[in-house]
């Protein structure tokens, strides 16, 4: 079953951001994953976008609750979870996004261990997964990201060699043209941080003018 928006295409990208902590939801500690992400978003588009935050404990159930309202009554069209996804008995994550997920997205969670594994041999320590989750007349990519503000970036932009050019393509270069398929709104990003592809036949003709 495909399940398409009904929301209008040219409407701002809706961004859920989710950061899952014990400690910095009590306050312990300041919260670095939302702020680098809105950093990082605030660079990276160049479209419209909304964004709207939790700040969460490392609870299955309320991290799943959690990407329940922000997609089924805040119309996320795109969800980022920082937080959780290692091996510890706490980090529960992967598992509460595939609760409530549709289909799974492999593909997101090998490329980010595959570029995390260009520094450090642990990221195959990582669990990250990338998911859909459709109800009638709308439907949310959910992306489990590090973190870390530094591998929040490398996954999301990918690497680069000296003379700029990708080395590893970073796993948001796919999200627009995901959010297309799925019914979302149509996003662009600015090439010097991130180039999202799309097949030519899937540019809009003002795109496709600035790409030839």
């Amino acid at each position: 079953m495909t399940t398409q928006s009904s929301a209008d295409p040219t409407r701002a990208l809706r961004v859920g951001l989710v950061s899952v902590s014990d400690r910095a939801s009590r306050g312990v500690y300041q919260d670095q994953g939302i702020p680098a992400l809105q950093d990082w978003l605030a660079r990276a588009l160049v479209t419209p976008f909304e964004i709207v935050t939790r700040l969460i404990a490392d609870d299955a159930a309320t991290i799943s609750a959690a990407l329940v309202e922000l997609v089924d009554v805040e119309r996320c069209d795109l969800v980022l979870t920082t937080g959780g996804t290692g091996p510890a008995r706490r980090d529960v994550t992967p598992e509460a996004t595939l609760a409530v997920a549709t289909r799974e997205m492999p593909g997101f969670g090998e490329q980010m261990r595959q570029i995390s594994l260009q520094f450090v041999p642990t990221a195959i320590l990582s669990r990250q997964v990338g998911a859909l989750r459709e109800t009638p007349g709308h439907a949310a990519l959910i992306i489990n990201l590090p973190g870390q503000p530094k591998a929040i970036a490398e996954t999301l932009e990918g690497l680069r060699r000296e003379d700029a050019s990708v080395a590893v393509p970073g796993i948001f270069a796919a999200v627009p043209y995901c959010i297309d398929l799925i019914g979302g709104p149509y996003t662009e990003t600015d090439p010097e941080v991130v180039k999202a592809f799309r097949p030519k036949s899937a540019r809009r003709p003002d795109a496709v003018a600035k790409a030839t």
